[in-house]
């Protein structure tokens, strides 16, 4: 038999025991307090049920809608043995007594805060407490008050009791444990049915009326002077000075006689307060009063000024109200023929931010019956007023400084054009903590670096190697040469960490045939002896058996201190004739800033010493005659003509001078020509 048992349990609320199965294969049985039992009747599960509701308790009001209450128990029967309980609301609400309080009870809310009057002191002292209306719509619902004295706002730590207006913007829609219930003007909880403009339950404002008026006196006495005064039931109510004066406004409600604004000459500053079950606005903008609420009053209002001089004092006001409601003969109000005004809507920003500069006001359209700012369009048809301009931002100008930024990352990594740059400003600091950028010529201390150098070293690079060129000569020993180049993958020039790689090496070819008669085929080799030598005196130059030139070469200026080699006469034994009578009338030539540097350059002097060998390569379309290092133009030598390869080590390669310069035109066009067909090599 497979069992599996579970421990059992008790509920606190219900204090019945809890049942755990016990399963096996052919009965099923329960625990119950610690033993094994079948189930009978008396111990099934059992299930809640509701009771009968309960009568509707008292109304929470008197008067001004109240909320009661009724209740019932999940107790027919108690849920048992594990049995669910209820589902749904252990109560209900009505609203209740829905009509409108008498006078002395109209603020359910600012009934509640005047009970803490004799009772609370707050900072050891004790206040009159007036409403407050939280700026967070889920405090409402809680008890807030304000002191008279301090203005302080208190929180009394409870909620308002049931049936208080959350909103003195909303009429209807009361607190219930805590919780705002919308509640609509046709006192249905949850309807969204709304007041008009001048009251009237879904009403349309066809029944509303706009009246306005302007009220101009002058002061004869001292003391309070009456304006004019507004009936009860007026709603959006605006009254304001058509121009900035010394004098003071003043409000007193008419039924009690009790001030509502400036009580007792006492002009407070521009703030929100609650009076008459209706929310407030003062403002005071630079001596221009002005007052608003949405309403609706309940009493009637007298407008009064407390004068300071004899100055004139105008007075405009405008309200809403219900035409039935509408008395003219006793304010001589008029409805207003002309739905929309212009109305200052802010001022222009200061024109300097400091050092004193002005700013001007600037007008929007408003529509009068609910203050509402609209398109300018509406107002074409009304004179605009002229802006006024006033002084602003009178404080004196800081210096300005130089601020810097960062430091942008680098435009390379390695090379010679690498760069970064920083931002640099003029900031002048302004009396608010804030700064603004001004023109470069305001600093007077020298401009900061903005641009500066950076990562300039060779980039990494590895050596690039071109292919062998073709043997400098057609048989014997030659050399070859290729292009050896340092670059990075830019194709810029980079350092390369390795060893230069090999540019010129030695080419070997098949030995020239014996007996040949054309010299420019022959490989020689010059003995350059650091004494002379008996048996190889230097030859004289003979210009008989000439039959010109072999080579195109011959007649370039620069090659004529080489006519003393007796190859290289025998080569171009007509030019060395002609530089050979040049010489002998004084007209010879410095050649020294031509080939390469000198002749000397290339041949340094060197007095003693082991012979010195040179190879020299001539042929019909080369003639390239290479000095050892050691010897002078005129030191003796021995020219041998080879047949066999001539020893690496005696080989002096050649070194890479510039292009040889001439103004003859016609060996620039050979050198021109020899250029395209790559016949040219450079020397070296």
């Amino acid at each position: 038999m497979t069992t599996a048992a579970f421990p059992w349990s008790r509920d606190q609320n219900s204090e019945v025991w809890q049942l755990t199965h016990i399963y096996d294969d052919c009965s099923v049985l329960h625990c119950f307090k610690g033993h094994c039992i079948w189930l009978t009747p008396d111990i099934l599960k059992q299930d809640g049920n509701w009771g009968a509701w309960s009568k509707f308790g008292s109304c929470s009001r008197t008067c001004g809608t109240g909320v009661k209450f009724r209740t019932r128990q999940c107790d027919n029967p108690h849920p048992a043995n594990g049995g669910r309980t209820c589902f749904g609301p252990s109560y209900e609400f009505q609203l209740c007594n829905n009509q409108d309080c008498p006078d002395d009870h109209e603020d359910f809310r600012e009934e509640q805060c005047r009970q803490w009057d004799p009772v609370f002191e707050y900072q050891n002292t004790k206040h009159h407490w007036l409403p407050y209306e939280h700026t967070d719509a889920k405090e409402r619902c809680h008890l807030y008050c304000e002191s008279k004295e301090t203005n302080d706002v208190v929180y009394m730590k409870r909620l308002v009791h049931d049936g208080t207006r959350c909103s003195y913007k909303d009429l209807h829609s009361i607190c219930m444990r805590g919780e705002c219930l919308k509640v609509g003007c046709d006192k249905v909880i949850g309807s969204s049915k709304q007041e008009d403009k001048c009251g009237v339950c879904g009403g349309d404002n066809t029944h509303c009326k706009v009246v306005k008026g302007t009220f101009s006196r002058a002061p004869k006495k001292q003391g309070y002077l009456k304006m004019f005064d507004i009936p009860a039931g007026a709603r959006h109510l605006l009254i304001q000075e058509s121009d900035a004066t010394v004098h003071n406004l003043a409000i007193k409600n008419r039924e009690t006689g009790k001030f509502i604004l400036n009580e007792n000459n006492y002009v407070p500053d521009s703030k929100t307060f609650i009076h008459m079950g209706a929310e407030w606005e003062y403002r005071n903008d630079e001596d221009r009063e002005m007052v608003q609420t949405m309403g609706p009053l309940r009493h009637s209002i007298s407008i009064l000024v407390i004068p300071h001089g004899n100055g004139k004092i105008s007075l405009t006001y405008k309200f809403m109200i219900h035409e039935d409601s509408l008395n003219v003969d006793d304010n001589n109000v008029l409805k207003d023929p002309v739905p929309y005004e212009w109305a200052l809507k802010k001022w222009t920003q200061c024109s300097k931010p400091c050092g004193g500069g002005y700013q001007f006001t600037k007008y929007g359209c408003r529509r009068k019956n609910d203050l509402k700012m609209i398109r300018r369009s509406y107002c074409e048809s009304i004179s605009k007023p002229r802006p006024i301009r006033r002084m602003c931002n009178l404080q004196e100008c800081s210096q300005p400084t130089w601020v810097t930024g960062d430091w942008e990352p680098c435009s390379k990594s390695c090379g010679k054009t690498g760069y970064q740059v920083r931002s640099v400003r003029c900031i002048q600091t302004l009396h608010d903590n804030t700064s603004r950028s001004v023109h470069t010529k305001y600093c007077s201390s020298d401009r900061p670096e903005g641009k500066r150098v950076c990562n300039r070293e060779l980039c990494p690079a590895q050596w690039w190697i071109g292919p062998w060129s073709q043997c400098s000569v057609t048989c014997g020993n030659g050399t070859q040469e290729r292009p050896v180049l340092c670059t990075t993958r830019e194709n810029i020039t980079g350092f390369c960490k390795e060893d230069r790689p090999e540019t010129t090496r030695l080419c070997r070819l098949p030995s020239c045939p014996k007996n040949s008669s054309d010299t420019s085929k022959k490989t020689y080799m010059i003995q350059w002896l650091s004494r002379p030598d008996t048996d190889y005196p230097i030859q004289k130059i003979s210009s008989k058996h000439c039959k010109g030139d072999r080579s195109m070469f011959c007649r370039m200026e620069v090659l004529h201190r080489y006519c003393t080699i007796p190859g290289y006469n025998k080569l171009c034994c007509k030019s060395c004739g002609m530089y050979a009578n040049e010489t002998e009338h004084g007209n010879s030539t410095d050649f020294t800033s031509t080939l390469a540097t000198s002749v000397e350059d290339h041949i340094p002097h060197r007095a003693t010493g082991p012979p010195d060998v040179a190879m020299v390569n001539i042929s019909s379309s080369n003639a390239t005659i290479e000095q050892p290092e050691g010897n002078t133009l005129d030191a003796p030598y021995k020219i041998h003509e080879m047949e066999n390869e001539v020893p690496q080590h005696n080989i002096i390669w050649r070194r890479r001078p510039p292009y040889e310069r001439t103004k003859n035109q016609r060996i620039q066009q050979l050198i021109a020509e020899k250029r395209k067909k790559g016949m040219l090599r450079e020397l070296r």
